[in-house]
């Protein structure tokens, strides 16, 4: 990913290391089923735009993120 992919995904996305690609990733927002963008907020949920592996940024009382693997 070169440096003005970076820009254009921090302004569409999130720039995050990805465990599954080793290496900083484009992470985007899937569609929100869950209804936690109904009142404006943002959905915790996304996605490395590269693989698919899934992070969620919402935790109780702190954000963290998980991350789980997509079938191959």
């Amino acid at each position: 990913m070169t440096g003005t992919s970076f820009e254009v995904a921090a302004a569409e996305g999130r720039v995050w290391p990805c465990p599954s690609c080793d290496g900083d990733r484009e992470f985007v927002q899937p569609p929100c089923a869950d209804g936690h963008t109904e009142d404006g907020g943002e959905c915790p949920e996304w996605a490395c735009a590269d693989c698919g592996t899934a992070v969620s940024t919402a935790a109780p009382g702190a954000a963290v993120a998980a991350f789980r693997r997509r079938a191959a």
